[in-house]
């Protein structure tokens, strides 16, 4: 089946409609791509068809980032990713809170927690910090969100799971492919939170503070035993030649981090937590795959490219902006990676863009303006330091420059 533009983009329209209404985003998709076959000339017999060719091409980044789940609960639960944020932050100290901060959130992010978990999960060792040396509120959170950023693009995080998927490239190459990138977005993040932190704001309070009891925390070299088993799992086939898909190595590095943490009773438990943190990711993805495949198959692609081409722009900034635009209109990291990566791979790679520079570029791009309010996660990472929506907004400008300055980055690696 063969789309028009318009009704690629009428399917996207709507979808950006019912998000902000507050319909499921999965439902919001799957109506969009419904709305936008039917428009675009595919029928109804047409549209579903390739609806459903769309969501099945999702299934290996599905169970991929299910498997993935067994990581992310066994980090969450055994306080493994907390630990390592709390070593962080103290050796760095009060001097260095904004950059403690910023790069526990980006370690938390990049050794497998999402973004909006990493957030929460620094929230309460970060606010007592701000609290104490004199902080306000909006520095302490970019610092937070800019460090869960740079870790974004360099993790085994579903984002990089799907965009590794749509290219057919190995995720670890694709995670080592923006290190780079991420070190530059975490410079420009402690250089802004600082900015922000001598500029009049909301202040932290004792009122603010989480009233925990003690916590049995492991030992440091037990919370990080999972990530480091992942690290080197992956880091097999770049080194030796021993391919070790991220469905396997995921749920050894949980399971590695329940034993080192004396957790593994709680195997059962701890595993349907951490399903329960990626089912919601895995139906959305679903839901991006049936918008993705009627994207895909619709002459959009080529228009961007004529567009590009009639301002004398190089074909390689498809990557890039398609990554901006299309998390920007779903307000979400995964869901814009994998539609601007499942629509415009192909059309990169026949253009001469590499699959790894092309995959990048996408990824890092899916950060830009990912945290609009009609996504959870500008009210999540809000709500992890009672911070009111009118505040809340203000961050986006600093957000995207954070976004903005990785995909610069891997942009200028790429020319280089």
């Amino acid at each position: 089946m063969e789309f028009t533009t318009l009704g690629a983009l009428v399917g996207l329209i709507i979808a950006i409609i019912l998000i902000i209404k507050k319909v499921h985003p999965a439902y919001s998709l799957i109506l969009g791509a419904l709305i936008g076959g039917i428009v675009g000339g595919g029928g109804l017999t047409g549209t579903v068809g390739t609806m459903v060719s769309g969501a099945q091409s999702m299934m290996s980044s599905v169970l991929r980032i299910l498997t993935s789940g067994i990581l992310a609960g066994a980090l969450i639960k055994t306080g493994a990713a907390e630990k390592i944020a709390d070593v962080i932050v103290k050796k760095l100290g009060q001097r260095f809170a904004l950059v403690s901060v910023a790069v526990a959130t980006m370690i938390i992010c990049a050794v497998g927690v999402f973004v909006d978990i990493s957030v929460i999960t620094v929230a309460p060792i970060a606010m007592a910090i701000a609290e104490k040396a004199g902080y306000n509120k909006p520095s302490v959170l970019l610092a937070m969100i800019g460090g869960g950023k740079a870790g974004n693009i360099i993790s085994p995080n579903p984002n990089t799971i799907a965009t590794a998927e749509a290219f057919q490239i190995d995720l670890t190459a694709l995670m080592i492919r923006n290190i780079v990138p991420a070190l530059a977005a975490l410079v420009v993040t402690i250089l802004l939170s600082t900015l922000l932190s001598r500029k009049s704001g909301v202040m932290v309070t004792e009122a603010d503070l989480e009233q925990v009891t003690d916590k049995n925390l492991p030992s440091f070299l037990a919370a990080i035993a999972g990530p480091v088993v992942v690290i080197l799992l992956l880091a097999l086939r770049p080194i030796v030649g021993i391919s070790i898909d991220p469905l396997i190595a995921l749920p050894i590095g949980g399971i590695v981090c329940m034993l080192c943490c004396g957790q593994i009773r709680n195997i059962i438990f701890y595993t349907e937590f951490g399903l329960s943190k990626v089912v919601g990711v895995s139906i959305l993805l679903v839901g991006t795959g049936t918008l993705a495949g009627i994207i895909k198959a619709s002459n959009i692609q080529y228009d961007m490219i004529a567009l590009l081409e009639a301002g004398n722009l190089p074909s390689f900034l498809l990557a890039p902006i398609a990554g901006i635009l299309m998390a920007a209109a779903t307000a979400s990291t995964t869901a814009g990676a994998t539609i601007a990566s499942q629509t415009f791979s192909g059309t990169l790679v026949a253009s001469g863009v590499s699959a790894i520079d092309a995959g990048a570029m996408i990824h890092a791009g899916a950060t830009v303006v990912d945290s609009l309010p009609h996504g959870s996660f500008f009210h999540a990472t809000g709500g992890s330091v009672n911070m009111q929506i009118k505040e809340r907004m203000k961050l986006i400008p600093y957000e995207a420059l954070v976004g903005l300055t990785s995909t610069v980055v891997s942009s200028i690696i790429y020319l280089l």
